[in-house]
């Protein structure tokens, strides 16, 4: 039996071709209902934990989520308990910390992993709580203080700073180490934007929590409070847990776009400006949703309005990303397989005119859409146009499980 893709012959048995990743027993052909990260999942899955850590969901497919669950269990009950202090501290950097250790723990940048971190995570904490002390002093504010979970006048100078300015400056903020990172030759897979990407948002997340709740780190052990403990709950839910994951997820999508596929990285194009546009959009909305449900009469509704708002952002997130995230890894086993077959590790990649995926060897067709290469190409040693970015095109992409290549 052959792969209609890329012409391998393949075992009787087989679901996916060894060399390309095609469904050579199905008709999709997309594989849209087989994530190129986990083929039990399909690609429109909402699994957010799995998403930005990629790696670990096959290897350790329950640890992280435990972990987290564990942390989220710790928080609800201290604060249950009155004690803010250490509620507040577990909110605000368990996320973070189960990411550090993922990373890790699947080994992704084997002699650098500390001043990888360090410059991803360190610098962007640091810049986060710079910017979000001086946010909270435009909005009107006198130091930090907590927002208030009170109905009050619609404060339209702080809407403005809140859902506009704050968002574009903290983008801004979380896209510095990530490009400085993945502009360097052993970073610039796909892959590593998106997880450089992810390790700037929660680390801007924490800070932002951090400085914007410094008071209830001194508010020590207040003991049991009832309905204050609920909303205290529902409140650090949101932005201990929800938020670094949308911050996360959001500029991991445009760390991504600037890495792209295929040798080197794209840099700064118009889909990388497209990609942070929408990371700005994703949390613009977010704070959107926290802000006015801060002037909601009854405190409870509004924290359950905002848990709902950023419920629907982080979903739209995680299938934004899962998407970019598979069409990288059947793009890479792509270039693996026609490397393999004739271009050598040296050879230059020729690429599709139409959907952008890597050309085989000697190719008259595009294995991924079906264009007729000399149609439109000339000949199928043309060079292809500019590299293949992270975004899906209109036309259907497929190929291999596996990782993209470090080029």
């Amino acid at each position: 039996m052959g792969c209609s893709r890329c012409h391998t012959e393949v075992p009787p048995a087989s679901h996916y071709c060894y060399r390309c990743g095609g469904d050579v027993m199905g008709s999709d052909a997309t594989r849209r209902r087989s994530y190129a990260a986990r083929p039990d999942q399909a690609v429109t899955t909402f699994a957010p934990v799995g998403t930005i850590m990629p790696k670990g969901i096959v290897g350790h497919p329950s640890t992280y989520q435990f972990v987290l669950v564990a942390a989220l269990l710790i928080m609800v009950v201290s604060a249950a308990l009155g004690a803010a202090p250490l509620a507040l501290s577990v909110a605000a950097f368990a996320v973070p910390l189960v990411y550090i250790v993922y990373l890790y723990d699947v080994n992704m940048w084997e002699d650098e992993p500390v001043p990888v971190v360090m410059l991803a995570f360190v610098l962007t904490f640091l810049l986060g709580a710079g910017w979000t002390v001086l946010s909270v002093m435009l909005r009107g504010n006198q130091g930090i203080v907590t927002p208030t979970l009170e109905g009050s006048v619609l404060d339209i100078p702080g809407l403005l700073i809140t859902v506009l300015l704050v968002p574009v400056v903290g983008e801004v903020i979380r896209q510095i180490g990530p490009i400085v990172l993945a502009s360097r030759p052993a970073f610039d897979d796909l892959m590593d934007g998106f997880t450089f990407g992810v390790i700037a948002g929660v680390a801007y997340a924490s800070a932002e929590t951090v400085v914007l709740y410094w008071s209830m780190l001194q508010i020590g052990f207040a003991g049991p409070n009832g309905v204050d403990s609920l909303q205290m709950i529902a409140l650090l839910v949101l932005h201990g847990f929800c938020k670094p994951i949308v911050y996360g997820t959001a500029s991991g999508v445009a760390g991504a776009e600037f890495s792209g596929l295929g040798a080197g990285y794209d840099g700064f194009t118009s889909r990388y400006a497209r990609g942070v546009g929408i990371a700005i959009a994703a949390v613009a909305v977010f704070s959107l949703g926290t802000f006015l449900a801060s002037h909601v009469a009854n405190p409870a509704t509004g924290l359950v309005l905002a848990l709902l708002v950023g419920g629907a952002v982080l979903f739209g997130l995680t299938l934004l990303a899962r998407n970019a995230l598979h069409t990288g890894l059947m793009e890479a086993a792509l270039e693996a397989a026609a490397r393999e077959g004739g271009i050598g590790a040296e050879g230059e990649l020729q690429f599709c005119a139409a959907c952008e995926m890597p050309l085989l060897y000697q190719a008259s067709f595009c294995s991924s859409c079906g264009l007729g290469v000399g149609a439109v190409q000339g000949t199928a040693e043309t060079p292809a146009p500019e590299k293949v970015t992270v975004e899906e095109t209109s036309a259907p992409q497929d190929g291999p499980t596996g990782e993209q290549e470090q080029s």
